[in-house]
């Protein structure tokens, strides 16, 4: 039982965007992938949970970028849980080259009951016995993000079959990746994206249009994902900075 989860990772085509570099969206892929396996090692991931009607929760992630890696570039890739609280808990991720950080981040992760759609406690969900590390890859805060927008939607974005996980609802990475296709390629590849916070609000399903706002602001670029209705889905902080 490793309190730590750490491999070599080579970085494919299939997670490459225009730039021959890992992709945005990949890297939340990369970490959402990480997380369940681990979990799954530690007997709390979804094959434990999902039989008492349980689901892991993305509820915010956090990722920094000092140098996204090339293509066929092999780096080590690693994730651990930090102490749970009550309700919420957190997981670190880090993928570097040698002793080079290429990315840092965390998620804050719930439990909810798959039924009543309610969070349950995360007392115990961790096994007796494993040493939680007290490091953390990222200390800074989640960004904060101040919404509802104003203005008309700079896109929308009806979700797909392809985005929705086991859980029936839109995937977390999903998002980041619905996003990134928001934009240009020549736009989002200029951003030179250094970090990028996303804080998801409320689930959506297959059918669902997203409309999708933007404004600048002191802090980046602020991003809202919302319902026809109004209801918000999703809230994202992008922040430049050249490599």
């Amino acid at each position: 039982m490793r309190a730590v989860l750490e491999k070599q990772i080579m970085i494919l085509p299939g997670m490459c965007d225009s730039t021959a570099r890992l992709g945005i969206p990949d890297a939340f892929s990369l970490c959402m992938d990480l997380a369940t396996e681990h979990a799954e090692e530690l007997g709390c991931g979804l094959n434990a949970l999902m039989p008492q009607g349980k689901f892991w929760l993305t509820v915010k992630t956090k990722l920094r970028f000092y140098r996204r890696p090339r293509m066929t570039e092999t780096v080590t890739a690693s994730t651990w849980p930090e102490k749970p609280g009550a309700m919420r808990c957190l997981r670190d991720y880090l993928v570097r080259s040698d002793d080079e950080i290429l990315v840092a981040g965390k998620t804050q992760w719930a439990i909810v009951n798959t039924v009543s759609g309610c969070l349950e406690s995360i007392a115990g969900v961790y096994p007796e016995g494993l040493s939680l590390s007290s490091e953390q890859a990222l200390p800074d805060p989640f960004a904060r993000v101040d919404g509802p927008f104003t203005g008309e939607p700079f896109a929308s974005y009806t979700v797909r079959s392809t985005d929705i996980d086991l859980g029936g609802h839109m995937n977390n990475a999903a998002y980041v990746r619905a996003l990134a296709g928001l934009f240009p390629s020549g736009e989002w590849n200029g951003m030179h994206i250094r970090d990028m916070d996303v804080l998801f609000r409320s689930p959506c399903y297959e059918g669902n249009v997203l409309n999708f706002y933007r404004q600048q602001t002191t802090d980046g670029l602020a991003v809202q994902a919302s319902l026809p209705d109004g209801r918000e889905i999703l809230l994202a902080l992008i922040r430049s900075g050249k490599e």
